[in-house]
């Protein structure tokens, strides 16, 4: 893969305040890159700093090895080449849906716009729309339309603003699987904003997890949640409860459930007391179960149902199960490990 982006050690921020610090990142060609953190940890910042909107403090981004913003020089946005979906569609409520399409396409001859047009609306499933206005449409329509207003001009990267924020649970999840199937077959790389990660891992083939204006790591969604490089990554991704252990070999440490063993080793000296993560999907509760387990909450999730579970130490733990699987609050059962994914973090203030 080319390298399309190279975001340089940025540094942005308000009234002499840097929200980002010493930002880097580099995105290939046709590559899908999300931005995932809590709010106020800078990734519209970044987001709008690639798109000429946020001037930069220091650093600079270059695209396509050319610099287009630093401390000294902003690139106008218009002159960038990029894409961008807005949060709030943007879409110009006085034109029909094949105009707003076409908007950015002035250069270009009438027919040459029309036949754009309906290329972007037969992509974005929009075939027949192309008359109406935007209030005529739902809101997964008139989003669909600001991503074909965006990829009508052929940028080489898309950047997106946390687009389905507005949109029902379900419309989300369906229409980035579209976004994310329409990339891919045009080619375009692009930059996805969220602080939903469920959105994240649908999108992003790598996930920036930001943390106070910086990268705290940046892998495929598979690592991410079972090999997160710090306590910040492996709480604010996905599900699951700290049990007390002590590191007895490189890979092995002893817990309540015994020496348990991953996949990966650890440069703890042995004796050091560290937490161990237990994710839901490592634990598997039935009658046949190795230990014994009291169940202390559910939340029912419709095919599935997320139990809290209390040990005998008192420590307490999550398990997915299959909702087939009805335990009620109080009811005594057993439990399984099957943890191959061992996360480990020394316990703070611990030397190692």
């Amino acid at each position: 893969m080319t390298n399309l982006l190279t975001i340089d050690n940025i540094r942005a921020g308000y009234n002499g305040h840097s929200v980002i610090d010493n930002f880097s990142l580099e995105i290939q060609e046709g590559e899908l890159t999300c931005l995932l953190g809590p709010s106020g940890c800078g990734k519209t910042t970044v987001l709008r700093a690639i798109a000429g909107f946020e001037p930069l403090l220091g650093g600079e981004i270059r695209l396509n090895g050319k610099t287009i913003s630093s401390s000294r020089h902003t690139l106008p946005p218009d002159r960038r080449g990029l894409g961008m979906v807005f949060q709030d569609y943007a879409l110009f409520p006085h034109l029909t849906v094949a105009d707003n399409i076409s908007f950015g396409l002035h250069r270009r001859s009438r027919r040459e716009q029309q036949r754009i047009a309906d290329d972007m609306l037969e992509l974005a499933g929009l075939e027949g729309l192309g008359d109406r206005y935007p209030h005529e449409l739902s809101g997964g329509q008139q989003q669909r339309v600001a991503v074909a207003r965006a990829l009508a001009p052929e940028p080489q990267l898309l950047l997106l603003d946390e687009p389905f924020s507005n949109l029902d649970v379900e419309l989300r999840e369906r229409l980035a699987l579209d976004v994310r199937d329409i990339l891919k077959e045009r080619g375009i790389a692009a930059v996805f904003v969220t602080h939903d990660q469920h959105e994240a891992f649908v999108m992003g083939e790598r996930v920036a997890v930001m943390q106070q204006g910086n990268v705290q790591q940046i892998d495929s969604p598979f690592n991410l949640y079972h090999e997160p490089t710090s306590r910040f990554v492996a709480d604010f991704i996905g599900q699951g409860r700290f049990i007390d252990g002590t590191m007895v070999g490189a890979g092995t440490v002893d817990t309540v459930f015994g020496e348990l063993t991953g996949n990966l080793t650890y440069n703890y000296p042995v004796g050091c007391e560290v937490d161990v993560l237990l994710r839901p999907d490592d634990v598997m509760i039935s009658d046949g179960g190795e230990y014994n387990v009291v169940v202390s909450d559910r939340a029912f999730k419709g095919a599935e149902t997320m139990y809290t579970v209390r040990l005998a130490t008192g420590e307490e733990i999550l398990s997915l199960m299959p909702s087939h699987i009805d335990l009620q609050v109080g009811e005594e059962t057993g439990l399984t490990l099957s943890a191959d994914h061992l996360i480990l973090f020394p316990k703070e203030g611990t030397r190692t």
